[in-house]
């Protein structure tokens, strides 16, 4: 298997009111909290909502060569109404952003472990809400990483 080429990476968590997004250092080693957008579910069938032109920007800014996506497989390993909705966004981002890729990844309980760490360093409610989709697209974007190094040793 190659090597994973050199260049940042976004992780994009996709929530039904926020999209957390990371980055990653061009060498693909660790992922970092970036923004928190709020969802645009308001604009219309032909227009581009403002989260994503927003991700545009970003991709611009970072140089991203890829956006990892997380997609909310159940435990049973199904792909519930959560995941579809999400398909169809990452399918969206995808013509929106050609020919930077759009990869999906399972991210089973990112939300999860991202507000279980948050709480252990003692960020909690409100506080919590603010960054918790931002630490989530860091857990799917470093698992993401991480599985791309074991494949490549």
């Amino acid at each position: 298997m190659a090597e994973l080429s050199r260049g940042v990476r976004l992780g994009v968590d996709v929530g039904q009111v926020r999209v957390g997004v990371s980055r990653s250092d061009p060498h693909g080693i660790l992922a970092t909290p970036l923004v928190t957008l709020a969802r645009d579910l308001t604009a219309a069938e032909d227009a581009v909502p403002t989260d994503m032109a927003a991700l545009v920007d970003l991709i611009e800014e970072h140089e991203a060569v890829e956006v990892v996506v997380g997609l909310p497989v159940n435990l049973a390993g199904k792909h519930g109404p959560a995941a579809v909705h999400v398909s169809a966004y990452a399918a969206r981002l995808a013509d929106v952003i050609a020919p930077v890729p759009v990869t999906l990844t399972d991210e089973r309980m990112s939300t999860v472990v991202a507000s279980r760490r948050l709480a252990e360093r003692g960020v909690r409610g409100k506080r919590q809400r603010a960054v918790v989709d931002q630490a989530a697209a860091v857990e799917i974007l470093q698992s993401w990483l991480d599985a791309q190094r074991r494949r490549t040793q």
